[in-house]
């Protein structure tokens, strides 16, 4: 099983940036060389993770850096995405961890002597735990920290990085770790996650202008996750509970970074959810990005129900689902391109995250994940046609570079395309790893060819 770039796909153009991507807390161990975060304070909750694993070694790469870049290297990447660990750079006492900076330096000064651009996310959900221990994103100062923790970075890693991102999916770090409490710091009140968001958006629009300033030469912007939604019927009440599920959980985060406005349903909301809006705060989260990073994994069915008004259904039994137990539905990015496409001026996008789940099987040294291979080249095909349709996109990176740490999951779900033998440590490519290499190695010939 190969993947294949048709003809003409935006996918061929060498301009088109196709790149892996990992996160800090998932892969890099080394817990004992910074602070603790949210995340090991949650690990230790009785039944919080689903094999009552942590994240104390993870894929132990920040012991590992260098083989770990190698394989990077050897796939013909255009760029790698990757996050950096707040508790490793800044202390709970204000200090600057030097030895956490120069971690992340010898990986970007690798990745610029090959010619593999950075792409740098200064938050993918690991907050300090001394800061949620102050209130976390329910605390306003939360934002403050973030925006001298992002010119610590910035500052330090100078031009050596292509791209920033501010955050990685503050719909997880608000509604899943305030609302839901399925994930790190376990918070579950409604009253919580719309406050969380609105410092999380904050602490964004406070960093943007740093990022200008002191990475002048580096593209900057946030990476949302988004799940398009489809009624479960043709029914008025269901389609209904389509519009308020896209409001909740899609318009709630991205409206107000391109408008500077929250959704109508602000209004409707009990005044016990509603965030704290500051004068001026709207103006700072709606900063210009140079892009919009996207996250897509799925779709979701929606029915009439619940005291929201909507109810998000499992898939339905006949249809193809990962081992996330989501539905395969690579028609629903496309829709979701064209849809933001629709609803806003939007700046350039990234595909930040696509990728599939698999029970994944080492047999005589080989992964034959045939159907993750399926699932990129139809996700590929999706991007494609949103392009050819008239949305601007400039980069597509799979989910995940290495097997790893898969939050409240633990180590039970495989999203790499590198096969990780957690006891050993040995990486192994998988048949989709290959692929893409073989991919993107056709690509480059080709594009020598017109040259």
């Amino acid at each position: 099983m190969k993947l294949s770039v048709p003809a003409g796909s935006i996918f061929a153009s060498p301009d088109f940036t196709i790149g892996v991507a990992t996160s800090s807390f998932q892969i890099e161990g080394a817990a004992d060389a910074r602070e603790a975060s949210i995340w090991d304070t949650f690990c230790r909750q009785p039944g919080a993770i689903a094999d009552n694993s942590n994240g104390l070694v993870a894929c132990d790469h920040v012991n590992r850096w260098q083989e770990d870049m190698a394989l990077v290297a050897s796939l013909n990447v255009d760029a790698y995405r990757f996050s950096v660990s707040w508790p490793r750079i800044m202390r709970n006492d204000g200090s600057v961890n030097q030895d956490g900076l120069a971690f992340y330096t010898q990986l970007l000064d690798f990745l610029n002597a090959h010619n593999i651009k950075a792409y740098v996310t200064l938050y993918h959900w690991d907050l300090p735990q001394y800061l949620e221990d102050r209130g976390g994103w329910l605390n306003r100062d939360t934002a403050r920290e973030f925006a001298r923790y992002a010119e610590v970075v910035a500052k330090a890693f100078g031009n050596r990085v292509y791209s920033y991102a501010t955050l990685n999916e503050p719909f997880c770090s608000a509604y899943l770790g305030y609302e839901t409490g399925v994930h790190a710091p376990g918070k579950a009140s409604r009253a919580y996650s719309k406050k969380a968001v609105h410092h999380l958006l904050l602490a964004h629009g406070l960093a943007m202008p740093i990022l200008r300033k002191c990475a002048p030469d580096a593209e900057s912007g946030i990476v949302l996750n988004f799940t398009p939604y489809y009624p479960a019927s043709e029914s008025p009440s269901d389609k209904t509970a389509v519009k308020l599920a896209h409001a909740h959980h899609n318009d709630w985060y991205v409206r107000p970074l391109l408008t500077g406005e929250y959704p109508a349903l602000l209004d409707d909301l009990p005044e016990e959810e509603k965030p704290e809006i500051v004068s001026g705060d709207m103006q700072i989260i709606s900063a210009e990005n140079d892009y919009l990073g996207v996250n897509y994994y799925t779709r979701a069915k929606v029915r009439h129900g619940d005291d929201r008004g909507f109810e998000i259904l499992e898939p339905a039994s006949e249809v193809q689902t990962t081992a996330m137990g989501w539905e395969v539905y690579p028609q629903g990015l496309t829709d979701l391109l064209l849809q933001l496409h629709r609803d806003f001026t939007l700046p350039p996008v990234l595909i930040t995250e696509n990728g599939m789940a698999c029970d994944d099987t080492l047999i005589d040294g080989k992964v034959e994940d045939v159907k993750r291979i399926e699932y990129l080249q139809s996700h590929m095909g999706a991007v494609d046609q949103a392009a050819r349709e008239g949305v601007h996109i400039t980069g597509y990176f799979v989910w995940s570079l290495l097997d790893n740490f898969e939050w409240a999951l633990g180590y039970t779900k495989r999203f790499g395309i590198v096969y990780v033998d957690y006891p050993t440590q040995q990486r192994t490519l998988k048949q989709s790893a290959k692929a893409l290499r073989s991919m993107l190695a056709t690509r480059s010939a080709q594009a020598e060819l017109q040259d």
